[in-house]
This record gives structure tokens, C-alpha cells and sequence, in this order.
């Protein structure tokens, strides 16, 4: 405490110290003011009488010359009214010149200046002059009209000449309507302009890429501001056309996104188009400006949600019609009889990198539209991450039924398809339905995860859409349904190639009278098409599949005795043998083979189609050989019959087993249709080994002689 008091007492002198100088510093102070006002008052007296002594002399001038200042006046009066005088008597010959210069604006000028005097004296004195100046008005009126009229004027121009009429108190209310009219003519000039050099006819893709929104003519932006000038004019003209000019500039962007949406029919990427709605928004604010009232920027913003709705289905439209296109090659070739080495796999990566750098390009356009600082983008962000998705979720299930459409699955005719040349009635390709299965699993394992990141990436969000309707995209889906499709192909695939086998054996087994065949001198001309049918399946599937592993299904000792691997076979000579000692004692043997038949060992015919070349050829191979053990069921054969029968099978037998995976069914399959012409056959009497074998050995030594013949 004793501490505190003595830091306050300091404190206290401090300011009793502070306060003492500032007294001081006021006392000389006051010292001072008092020193330097003595004087003054002596000196302001002196002022005084000085002031008193420039008043007089300046009254005594103003004495002395004011005759001589109102005569001034007077005459400056005079001149001033002569000048008038003067300018009235000139007034047509002034009117004249502007007449020919076409200064419409000046005439007009110097005539409503001299409309006071023509009032007063222009019955009197300037009667001449009046007359002469109203005939060069008449003229200048009429041509004003025709100004405004002419269609070679620019809008500013006309706005102008609406202007200078109403001036003269040209009764312009009466040409509204043809004033509005015209002004709406004018939008399409604007729209010309907007439009550039673009060509919207045959070549227009092309000509649209040539020429980007940066090159568009700069006429665009001064047909706009002279439409602005022209509403900004009307609006002072017309008062109560408000409601017309408010029509007029949401007519105005409503061309504007015609023009765009017939521009995105024919394909611009996102810079375009970001072009083109800059030209767009800065109407708009141009608009904005002279019009406050007619809320253009609404308008836009409502037009461009639509254009650019627009352009991201007509994305997706052109990347669907772009794979569709790399898939028909396949068919163009075909018709056109275009050799190529390896077509199907020219054609399945073509469309492989169709759908993947498609996609990737899509989304980057898209990508560049969130991007933007736009403002007419702003609002869209979500709209835009939202159509994207659905975008991608519809363009795979449309992907899909195309698909379909190319594999000949779906022929409706509500499908919107339009194929290149016109190949949508000609028959599908099998090849290109082994693509479609093919592509379909590139999409499944490749495409769908790598879009699917992309749009996580970039594209998520987009709270635009409700919470029931669920997410926009669902990849789960789409590759649950390629998953499907490729099997659907694949299986598409196998029956056309064996349809094909199938009208060949009709034909092959209905033409002939199998009652009256003749003795086998050859293998049948049918084998070497079956053989090339089966060959044309084995290129294709070399193309595209891969190999897959190897399994040779060898068949158990238990089934030895349901057939062997050849028809040379001991139950079959038995069987002949049987039959030439004793025909009842062989139908109780064919009937011991039947029972014996039903209690085998079943043997696993048609098992699941992989993907792989195997296991289609396999299955190509089983089919067809089941489709002629039917074939054979339904004929009646004489032994000569039989033994043609015989000859080809056995030929079949040592072509195909070689190339295909699963030995025994193939054997099986080949025994099974011996058996069943053993049944339909009226003497079954095979062949014997000796001739079947030379027989087949000039069937095989044909090929060598022709190949060394062509040379």
C-alpha cells in the first residue's frame, strides 16, 4: 500500500506538472493575440475610405457610358435578328444540301428552329421561304418513310428515322404496327448473323467443326446492340408498347436456341456450344439493360436448361450411332465383297475403342460444362450431373436393344434405327453377332468400371433428382445385363451357324429317293459344305475368342459297349453277319440293342458354352450332328442309302474329332446316327472296310490333285 500511494503521489504531480505548462502555454498565448491585434483597427478604416473612393469612379463610368452601352444592346439586337432573318431566306437552300447528303437528322434541326418564325410571319414576310421549305420537308419526309421501310436499313437507321418523324409531328402512331412488324423481320437479320457461316444442310457436321463460335462473324454483336437501340427508340416513341418489346426480346432467344439446337443436331462439342451461349448471355445482357422489365434472363436460363438437356442426349445419340456404325462394318464388308484378313477382330476393337474413348470424350465435354464460369451455367451444375447419369444409364440399356436390333432379336418397328447404306432389311451376319457377345463382355468387365469411376470422380452429387426415384446411374445393372447378353449371343451365335447346317441337311436328305440310292462311289458333296461351315465357325472364333483350357472327354470302360469310335466297328460287322445267316435271329439282336440302350450309361451331350473357341466349335459340332441323326430318322434308306450314309460319317468322323474338345460326344453323336439308319435302313448291310477305306482315300487325295493342278 505504501508502494501504491507513492506511485499515485508521482502520478499527481505528473498532472499538477502537465496541467501548470498548458497554463503557461495559454498565457503567452493570449500575450501574443493581444500584441498583433493592435493596429488593426486603424488599418480596417483605411480599407474603409478606399473602397468608398472605387465605388464612386465606378458610378461615375457607369454614368459616362450608358448611352453608348444601350445603343450596344440595340445593335447587337439588330444583328441577332438579321442572323434569323438571314438563316430564314437560307433555310431551303440548307434543306437542299442536307437533302443530298441525306443529313436527315440536320434538316430536321434547322427546320423545327425555324417553325416559331414560320408561325408568325410565314404568311407575311417569309411566304416564300415557308412554301420552299415545306416542299424540301415533303421530300425529306418521304424519304425518311422510305427509310423505314427499306429493308436494306440497318435497325438503328430506322429507329433514327421513327425518331426524326416524330419530330415533325409525322403521326407515327398510325405506322406502329408495320414499325413492329418490321422490327421483328430484323430478328431474323440478328439470327443470320448468329447463325455465322454455319451450314445446316448435308454437310453440316462438317462445316460446324470448321467453323467454332470463336470465328462467328462479329456482325452478330452490332446487329444485336442495333436491335437494342431500335427497342430502346421504340420504347421512347411508343410508350405503351411495353407488353410488344417485352414478345420481342423473348422471341429473340428463342431464335437464338433454335439456331443452337440445330447446331447440337449435328453434333458441336462443349467449347461450341460454351461459345455459342456466351454469344447468348451477352444479348441477354444487353437486353437486360434497355428492357429491365421483360426478365430475359429467365427466359434464357429456362432455354438453355433445354438446349443443354439437349445437347447431352445428342451426345449419347452420337456415341450410340458411332458404335453402331464401327459394328456394321462387318456387314458393309460383306456386301461389298471387301477382303479383309481378320474382319470380326478389326471390327470388335474398333467398336471396343468406339465405346470406351466415346465415353471418355463424352465425359470430358460434359466435364467442360460443369468447368465453366458461365453464369447461365451456375444454376444447371446440378441438372447437368444429374442428366448425365440417367444419360449414361439410358445409353447403355439403348446400347442393349440395339444390340438386339443388329443381332436380329429385335425387329420392331418402333425402333428409331437408322443403318448406314440402308443394310437394316439384310440379313444379319453370324460374325457380327459373335461381336455383339464379345463386346458385351468388354463392357461388363472394362467399360462399366471405368465409367463408373469417372463419374464418381467428376460427376458426382446432383440433388435435383427425388429420393424415391433412386440413383441416376446403377452399374450393378448394366453389367448384370451385358453379362446376359453376352451368354444370349453367344447362343445366338451357335444357333445360326447350326440353322445353316440345318437347311443343308434338308436339302441333303429330301432331294434323294433313299429307296432307290444308288451304290456309294464317293463321299457326298454335302460333307465338304458341312465341312466348311464348320470351318467358317472355327476362323471366326479364332478371331475374336480366346482358346481356353484344353479337356478331352474320353468315354468309360463302362459305355465300350454303346458304340465304338468307328463304323468298322465288331457290333455293326456282327450285325451283318446276323443278318445274312438269319433275319429273324438279327431283329431279336437289334431289339437286344435297343433294351440295352435304354439302361447304359448316359452320356453329357450339351453342357454349359463358355466363351472360349472349343467350347463353341463343340457345341457348333454337337448340335449339327444331333440335327442329322434327325434327319436320318426320318428316312427310309435301301442299303446303297445306308452305305452313303455310312461313307459320310466316317469321313465326318475323322475330320471333325481332331478340332473339337469333347471326342466321345462326337463319337457318340456319329455312332447314334449309324444306329439310326441302321433302324430306318430295309437292309442294313455296311460297307467293307476295305472299300470304306479306299473310298475316303480318294476323297482325300481329290484336294492334293486340284492343289497341284493349279499351278
Amino acid at each position: 500500500m505504501a508502494a501504491e500511494i507513492k506511485n499515485l503521489d508521482t502520478d499527481l504531480q505528473m498532472l499538477v506538472y502537465e496541467n501548470y505548462n498548458k497554463f503557461i502555454s495559454a498565457t503567452d498565448t493570449i500575450k501574443r493575440m493581444n500584441s498583433n491585434i493592435v493596429g488593426m483597427e486603424a488599418n480596417m478604416e483605411q480599407l474603409l475610405e478606399k473602397i468608398l473612393s472605387v465605388q464612386s469612379r465606378s458610378d461615375g463610368v457607369n454614368t459616362s457610358l450608358f448611352e453608348k452601352r444601350e445603343h450596344i444592346e440595340k445593335l447587337h439586337r439588330t444583328r441577332n435578328l438579321l442572323r434569323k432573318i438571314q438563316f430564314i431566306y437560307d433555310l431551303p437552300e440548307r434543306l437542299g444540301k442536307c437533302i443530298k447528303s441525306e443529313a436527315y437528322a440536320d434538316a430536321v434541326k434547322f427546320y423545327t428552329g425555324a417553325m416559331p418564325i414560320f408561325k408568325v410571319y410565314g404568311d407575311s414576310s417569309f411566304q416564300d421561304c415557308k412554301k420552299a421549305s415545306e416542299e424540301a420537308m415533303s421530300i425529306i419526309i418521304k424519304n425518311l418513310q422510305g427509310k423505314l421501310f427499306s429493308d436494306s436499313e440497318s435497325i438503328q437507321a430506322r429507329a433514327e428515322a421513327v425518331m426524326l418523324l416524330k419530330q415533325l409531328d409525322f403521326p407515327v402512331d398510325n405506322l406502329k404496327d408495320q414499325l413492329f412488324e418490321k422490327l421483328e423481320q430484323s430478328l431474323e437479320d440478328v439470327q443470320l448473323h448468329f447463325e455465322g457461316n454455319s451450314n445446316h444442310s448435308a454437310k453440316a457436321d462438317e462445316s460446324v467443326k470448321q467453323e467454332s463460335p470463336d470465328h462467328i462473324p462479329a456482325a452478330h454483336e452490332v446487329s444485336t446492340r442495333e436491335l437494342v437501340e431500335a427497342v430502346r427508340a421504340y420504347r421512347v416513341i411508343f410508350p405503351d408498347s411495353e407488353q410488344q418489346l417485352i414478345r420481342i426480346s423473348h422471341d429473340l432467344v428463342i431464335k437464338h436456341f433454335e439456331s443452337i439446337e440445330k447446331l447440337i443436331k449435328n453434333h458441336i462439342s462443349s467449347a461450341e456450344l460454351l461459345g455459342l451461349l456466351r454469344l447468348v448471355w451477352d444479348d441477354v445482357l444487353l437486353m437486360d439493360e434497355v428492357l429491365p422489365e421483360a426478365a430475359v434472363a429467365d427466359a434464357c436460363l429456362e432455354a438453355a436448361n433445354h438446349a443443354v438437356k439437349q445437347y447431352v442426349a445428342g451426345s449419347f445419340s452420337h456415341l450410340l450411332q458411332d458404335i453402331s456404325e464401327s459394328l456394321m462394318k462387318v456387314q458393309i464388308n460383306q456386301k461389298e465383297a471387301v477382303k479383309e484378313e481378320h474382319p470380326l477382330q478389326a471390327t470388335l476393337e474398333a467398336s471396343k475403342k468406339a465405346v470406351i474413348q466415346g465415353s471418355m470424350g463424352v465425359l470430358l465435354d460434359f466435364r467442360q460444362l460443369l468447368d465453366d464460369s458461365l453464369p447461365l451455367l451456375s444454376s444447371l451444375r446440378d441438372l447437368i450431373v444429374d442428366w448425365v447419369q440417367e444419360g449414361f444409364q439410358d445409353f447403355f440399356r439403348s446400347l442393349y436393344n440395339r444390340f438386339l436390333l443388329l443381332s436380329g432379336e429385335n425387329n420392331s418397328a418402333t425402333q428409331d434405327v437408322i443403318f448406314h447404306d440402308g443394310i437394316q432389311g439384310d440379313k444379319t451376319v453370324a460374325g457380327l453377332v459373335l461381336v455383339l457377345a464379345q463386346l458385351s463382355v468388354f463392357i461388363d468387365q472394362n467399360a462399366i468400371p471405368r465409367i463408373t469411376e469417372e463419374i464418381a470422380t467428376s460427376f458426382s452429387g446432383g440433388s435435383v433428382r427425388k429420393y424415391e426415384s433412386g440413383p441416376a446411374f446403377v452399374p450393378a445393372e448394366i453389367c448384370r445385363i451385358y453379362r446376359s447378353a453376352a451368354e444370349k449371343f453367344l447362343h445366338l451365335y451357335i444357333k445360326m451357324k447350326t440353322q445353316r447346317v440345318s437347311v443343308l441337311l434338308k436339302k441333303r436328305f429330301t432331294t434323294p429317293n433313299w429307296i432307290k440310292h444308288k451304290e456309294p462311289r464317293e463321299v457326298h458333296m454335302f460333307v465338304d459344305l458341312f465341312l466348311q461351315e464348320l470351318g467358317g465357325v472355327l476362323s471366326e472364333v479364332k478371331q475374336i475368342l480366346p482358346e481356353g483350357p484344353t479337356r478331352k472327354h474320353r468315354r468309360a470302360d463302362s459305355m465300350s459297349n454303346a458304340s465304338s469310335t468307328s463304323t468298322r466297328s465288331n457290333p455293326l460287322r456282327d450285325e451283318r453277319l446276323l443278318t445274312r445267316s438269319n433275319p429273324q435271329k438279327a431283329r431279336s439282336q437289334l431289339l437286344e440293342t435297343h433294351l440295352a440302350k435304354l439302361f447304359k450309361q448316359k452320356m453329357e451331350i450339351f453342357t454349359k458354352v463358355d466363351a472360349t473357341q472349343d467350347s463353341v466349335l463343340t457345341t457348333t459340332v454337337k448340335l449339327c450332328l444331333k440335327s442329322l441323326q434327325e434327319f436320318v430318322r426320318l428316312q427310309t434308306f435301301n442299303r446303297s442309302g445306308f452305305q452313303q450314309i455310312q461313307l459320310d460319317t466316317q469321313f465326318l468322323r475323322d475330320s471333325i474329332k481332331d478340332n473339337v474338345e469333347d471326342e466321345a460326344a462326337v463319337d457318340f453323336l456319329l455312332d447314334e446316327v449309324i444306329n439310326a439308319a441302321v433302324e430306318r435302313c430295309l437292309d442294313p448291310i455296311p460297307l467293307e472296310p476295305p472299300v470304306l477305306d479306299r473310298l475316303i482315300q480318294v476323297k482325300l487325295e481329290k484336294p492334293r490333285e486340284q492343289t497341284t493342278a493349279t499351278p
